[in-house]
């Protein structure tokens, strides 16, 4: 039986048995139960445990930067996963939507960005991909960063037929930094964008000063 103890040895799904698979709910997300085992980093192989999995469609978030007038624009909406949270269970939050079948990421950022924010993009740059949640659940996010021309962007946007009621902000680069120190904004996508682009700000801000 294989030992891969060695930290430079990956395990991969094939050490990973599923012995049984359960739909517990569906609806628009689904709850799935699995009964799995798995290799161990000593040798040898894991009791069979049984993990629930919420079941979500990949999803796409693009944080939307204006280099000339150093803004970016963010919008604000009601979370339920927020019902919780002491201060408001409204947020502010990146440009983002789940991906359609078939979609690629960047369609879904640009056709996001009119849907909620009523702003075109003129590029993308794609920042990662990455687990919110993998400790539960199967979302994938891919994060970008995009040129907006920010003027005159603003008001209330989003589908009735979705139920979407949300808020434009354009708001000044340094304040939105600010903002993600002091905890105002404290979602997951928006804190890993701006805190990118905190980073590589300088060339970004030279490679979109080229294509202009």
């Amino acid at each position: 039986m294989s030992d891969k103890s060695d930290k430079n040895e990956r395990f991969t799904h094939n050490d990973v048995q599923v012995v049984a698979r359960e739909q517990c709910f569906k609806g628009f997300y689904s709850i799935q139960k699995y009964h799995v085992k798995h290799r161990l980093f000593s040798g040898g192989w894991s009791n069979v445990i049984q993990r629930e999995l919420f079941v979500r469609h990949n999803a796409t978030c693009v944080l939307l930067f204006d280099p000339v007038r150093d803004k970016v624009v963010m919008v604000e909406q009601f979370r339920i996963g927020a019902i919780r949270e002491a201060n408001t269970p409204w947020l502010l939050e990146l440009v983002a939507g789940l991906n359609g079948e078939g979609e690629a990421p960047g369609e879904v950022a640009r056709r996001e960005a009119i849907e909620e924010a009523g702003c075109e993009i003129k590029e993308l740059i794609h920042i990662c991909s990455y687990l919110p949640s993998p400790g539960g659940s199967s979302e994938k996010v891919d994060l970008y960063c995009a040129l907006v021309d920010s003027e005159g962007i603003g008001g209330i946007h989003g589908l009735e037929d979705e139920n979407e009621d949300i808020r434009v902000h354009v708001i000044d680069w340094t304040e939105a930094c600010d903002m993600v120190k002091n905890g105002k904004i404290n979602n997951a996508a928006s804190i890993i964008a701006i805190q990118w682009l905190q980073l590589n700000e300088a060339k970004v801000r030279e490679a979109w000063s080229r294509r202009s």
